[in-house]
């Protein structure tokens, strides 16, 4: 107890003390903590006090402990009271953003929008927090797929940072919005929006790492938008400049000179998440161009970094990033013609998902379509149909839908009695399908061939060689062929060289040149033998079993070992 003699903010300020320092021990005694911060009501404090030890216990709780009630309880106090008190803005404001996150964590999410609402209504006087609740409502309405209100937010925080002069929290308005409206295809509104932005990053004088994070930001939102447009020879420039941006962020220092307008406390990504999401664009464009030897190298750096930083950092996005690498370094082992190390990362996928709701409910539909590719390069048609119905069940995403559907139709044809269900599903994807099949594959090499989709080049090539092989037009086939093969061993993509070799083995048979004709059949021979190899190694694995699920969460660790295929080798090729 405090003696007669002593000031009234002694004993606060011990209290504080012992608090904080039970927070910051190692490790920290969180019980102790909480019991000094509560101590502080014993005393009867003025209101200010009373305000900031709800929030402080509101926050320990809400960070350190598995008691939300509580944690809300106090934070529930601090927003109340706080708001009596005139010139309270950071208490009153931390606690209203704080409580909010809880809301959403206990899925109250119509709790959170109207005290977010209220908050951003009363803090137009206090431009950082204004900014930072408008952000955290867009952020809220992003999550719940509302992107045209989360839209509306960022143009009016976009206009609100222009008005208290912060250019660059500006740019990170629009940049967010831009971002919203590719994942809208709103494209008409982006190309103006990013132009736009591009004029006030370069515009913008400032501290250099901020300048360079917007120009990161900003290069990012151009590349995906071109990626996007399959447009993998165009964004050569614009990925070149990100590369070099990001190379000259980690030779910067953080400056700790804070930004003289409060607007301007804000930061997009720490450097090091730029950095993997560097590589994550780099990989998805190597993906798209056929350097998958290239997107491997690039997933490798970016997974060994992410790692390390999982060490220290929870931040849910790393989780993200990190589905998504695997996402695309499982297609690349598909099209290599390793199964086997496909269907462990496929495994390591569904492990990261079930650690997380929100990460499943965005990236279901893509677990089960990869395992629906999986099944069909190891042959398994009913278990990819499966695996296909389930992935279309659970998205609306239209090019997704369209993959999807494109590969159920493939195995529709690979099952040779499937008529009805194929030409019901081509009813779907192209209404008019009364189309000459080779103008189509022509103009689909056109464009494959001009923006360097080497992966496309290749098939279009190889089915072409065989239609004109079908048609007694050997030369035309072995001009086709060849070169197909020839890009087929640089990607490598083993489908394509296994299929190039098969048709070159019959072009030469029938052209008369047997030793040509032997060569073709030694280099098919090893092509399968290699795959089959690695369809058994693949289909004894436990997780071979992952092809049976179809319906809710992940399955994890429910593995048995399994017998070995049950395919044969002929019915594989």
């Amino acid at each position: 107890m405090a003696t007669s003699g002593e000031a009234p903010e002694s004993w606060y300020l011990a209290l504080l003390g012992f608090a904080e320092h039970f927070r910051t021990s190692s490790p920290p005694k969180i019980r102790l903590c909480v019991h000094c911060l509560q101590a502080v009501f014993q005393f009867k404090p003025p209101q200010r006090v009373e305000a900031r030890t709800h929030l402080q216990l509101g926050s320990v709780l809400y960070h350190h402990t598995k008691n939300t009630e509580l944690a809300r309880s106090h934070l529930e106090k601090a927003w109340f009271i706080s708001q009596q008190i005139p010139q309270f803005e950071d208490v009153k404001f931390e606690a209203a953003s704080l409580l909010s996150e809880l809301y959403c964590q206990q899925n109250l999410v119509d709790s959170a929008k109207p005290l977010l609402r209220k908050a951003i209504q009363i803090s137009q006087q206090t431009p950082y927090w204004h900014c930072r609740l408008l952000f955290q409502l867009a952020q809220l309405h992003t999550l719940e797929k509302d992107l045209v209100s989360a839209c509306d937010l960022l143009g009016v925080g976009a206009e609100y940072a222009r008005v208290v002069g912060s250019e660059y929290t500006r740019a990170l308005f629009l940049l967010s919005k831009g971002m919203l409206l590719l994942m809208e295809r709103k494209l008409g509104e982006v190309h103006p929006l990013l132009t736009l932005c591009g004029t006030i990053v370069e515009n913008w004088q400032g501290n250099p790492i901020q300048k360079e994070s917007l120009r990161v930001f900003f290069l990012v939102l151009q590349v995906t938008h071109y990626l996007d447009a399959g447009q993998v020879k165009s964004v050569k420039p614009c990925l070149k400049q990100l590369q070099q941006c990001i190379q000259t962020i980690s030779t910067l220092h953080d400056d700790e000179i804070l930004p003289s307008n409060p607007a301007d406390l804000f930061h997009w990504l720490p450097k090091e998440h730029m950095c993997v999401l560097v590589y994550l664009v780099t990989v998805m464009h190597s993906m798209q161009a056929g350097y998958l030897e290239k997107a491997q190298k690039y997933t490798d750096k970016a997974l060994m970094q992410l790692e390390k930083l999982k060490m220290l950092d929870s931040s849910p996005i790393l989780s993200t990033f990190q589905v998504i690498l695997l996402e695309h370094i499982i297609m690349c082992r598909l099209v290599t013609g390793h199964k086997a190390t496909a269907l462990q990362e496929i495994s390591q996928v569904c492990q990261l998902c079930a650690q997380s709701p929100r990460l499943f409910t965005n990236h279901a539909s893509q677990l089960h379509t990869l395992l629906g590719l999986y099944c069909i390069s190891v042959n398994c048609m009913d278990n990819a149909e499966a695996q296909f119905t389930a992935a279309l069940r659970l998205t609306t995403h239209q090019e997704l839908w369209a993959f999807i559907v494109t590969n159920l139709a493939s195995v529709y044809i690979r099952e040779g009695n499937r008529h009805q269900e194929l030409y019901s599903l081509l009813e779907r994807i192209n209404p008019d399908h009364n189309f000459p099949v080779r103008r189509f594959l022509r103009e689909t090499l056109k464009m494959s061939n001009a923006e360097d989709l080497n992966r496309l080049t290749a098939c279009s090539l190889v089915l072409l060689g065989h239609i004109f092989y079908v048609l007694g037009n050997h030369r035309e086939s072995n001009n086709m062929v060849v070169p197909a093969m020839q890009l087929a061993s640089k990607i490598p993509d083993m489908s394509v060289q296994l299929w190039s070799s098969a048709l070159l083995k019959d072009l030469n048979k029938a052209c008369g040149n047997t030793i040509d004709a032997h060569e073709a059949a030694q280099m098919h021979q090893n092509f399968s033998q290699q795959l089959l190899q690695d369809h058994i190694a693949a289909c004894s694995l436990p997780e071979h079993n992952l092809i049976s699920w179809t319906d809710g969460p992940p399955p994890v660790g429910q593995f048995q070992a399994q017998n070995g295929p049950t395919t044969s080798l002929a019915s594989l090729l």
